[in-house]
């Protein structure tokens, strides 16, 4: 009996004498003067195609088999033999192919090569048919498996943490509005719509993050990390915004600011490590295709040290740079994208920490240093993106806690819970947060955020 393998199983010399189904889709089809063909075959298990020999004594040769087009799906049955030509192990020879689907040469849209990733993302249901796409895919997947084994051995527990939520975690409001309210007809009450007739009984959003909630089991149970969808209602259409992304969020109990860049650091490293060595062919793609820079990059952050700096030191570095700076340099304004690839690439050419930000930039949750002006706040810069990771060590004393609240115009009384975890048995603890896709722009060199989430929301665009 045939054995239903993959492709990539298939393009394996091990399998060589096997009698295998495969199950895929046309690429291309080119036709012999010696009566044959030969058919590329991808089934997304792997980057590369495998050869097909369809011979032109099989029954439906002419009636099927030469009409097939890129796209049409097929089920080959045939003996895996080791291939005579260059760049391929092994090809099929087939003993039957079945049809299971054309594709319209007319209207496919995919039938010639070349298309823009801005026509691809017209056709987003289409597009992991590419190769481009498909290596995404598959990158992706590398990545996130990487995260979750990462987290597992450290002795973190995994953790959902809630979608729909009443709180605000960054305070800036940017947050997409839940309701069940007829929105034709909202009740009225003396301040205005009467939230408490709402399913939830007060304003409801879609979450920026699942961090406050994973301080409260990182407060009990030691090391928690959560893994999931955030959301920006920010209107902006640049290549590194996206209205849904997905973080990691790892919390971690008796963690101070340097045990959170260590752990940063660790995570990196093993993502890094594990796509080049899980995903070599759509690397080397990756690397020939879109940026042939990526694999180097990679390679280097690798074999780096992340260089600790702070906030400050890297003010004074970029004020002496002689650099000319779209956006002014000045102590207490947030670094741009320029400045913190500008400090890996130019000025110390390896990964770099800042830490130690000022206050009046940072999140009310982050812990206030002795010298009042600053929080200890950290992000991860790297080559060819800037940042990547920004964490924090959080603020554990109830009495700072409810002042920076204040300073940042929020009421303690909605964040009751959280005050608790400060009341009851109050402990430093530390977190960061990765977003997945500026991970992935980083390991592809994609120049644009929406070419590696598979359905991008942006402004104007939930169609698929």
């Amino acid at each position: 009996m045939p054995e239903k393998i993959s492709i990539a199983e298939a393009r394996k010399a091990e399998s060589v004498g096997k009698n295998v189904i495969l199950q895929g889709w046309v690429r291309t089809r080119r036709d012999s003067k010696g009566g044959f063909s030969f058919l590329e075959l991808n089934d997304g298990s792997c980057f590369g195609n495998i050869q097909v020999i369809a011979e032109a004594a099989l029954p439906n040769y002419e009636s099927e088999i030469k009409k097939l087009t890129a796209g049409s799906s097929v089920r080959v049955e045939g003996e895996v033999k080791a291939s005579p030509g260059k760049g391929q192990a092994t090809e099929v020879q087939a003993k039957s192919v079945a049809v299971y689907g054309f594709a319209d040469v007319e209207t496919y849209p995919l039938q010639k090569k070349g298309h823009s990733f801005e026509f691809l993302r017209t056709i987003a249901h289409l597009r992991p048919r590419t190769n481009t796409f498909g290596a995404v895919a598959r990158v992706r997947n590398c990545v996130c498996n990487s995260i979750h084994q990462f987290f597992q051995e450290e002795g973190f527990l995994y953790l959902h943490t809630p979608i729909i939520t009443a709180s605000d975690c960054e305070g800036a409001g940017a947050m997409f509005q839940v309701t069940a309210l007829n929105l034709e007809k909202l009740p009225r009450g003396e301040n205005g719509v009467d939230y408490h007739l709402d399913f939830f009984d007060r304003p409801t959003y879609l979450t920026v993050s699942g961090q406050l909630e994973a301080e409260t089991y990182a407060c009990g149970l030691g090391r928690m990390y959560t893994f999931g969808p955030t959301f920006r209602a920010e209107n902006s259409n640049t290549p590194r915004h996206l209205a849904e992304f997905w973080m990691v969020e790892p919390e971690a109990a008796f963690f101070d600011i340097f045990d959170d860049m260590d752990l940063a650091e660790r995570l990196l490293k093993r993502i890094f490590s594990d796509v080049l060595q899980q995903c070599p062919e759509d690397m080397d793609f990756f690397n020939q295709r879109i940026d042939k820079t990526v694999i180097a990059t990679l390679r280097h952050v690798l074999d780096s040290e992340f260089r600790r700096v702070t906030y400050t030191e890297a003010m004074e570095i970029l004020q002496q740079s002689g650099e000319s700076f779209e956006f002014p340099v000045a102590w207490g304004s947030d670094l741009q994208s320029e400045h913190e690839r500008y400090l890996t690439e130019k000025h110390f050419r390896q990964p770099v920490i800042l830490y130690d930000y000022p206050r009046t930039i940072k999140p009310f949750y982050m812990r206030l240093n002795d010298d009042q002006k600053t929080v200890r706040a950290m992000d991860v810069l790297v080559p060819k993106v800037g940042e990547i990771i920004g964490g924090s060590q959080r603020e554990e004393r109830l009495d700072v806690l409810e002042m920076r609240m204040r300073e940042q115009d929020l009421k303690p009384e909605d964040y009751w819970w959280y005050l608790d975890l400060r009341r009851y048995g109050t402990a430093p603890h530390s977190g960061f947060g990765l977003g997945v896709e500026r991970v992935l722009l980083s390991i592809t060199g994609m120049a644009n955020i929406r070419d590696i989430i598979p359905f991008p929301r942006t402004p104007g665009n939930a169609e698929f």
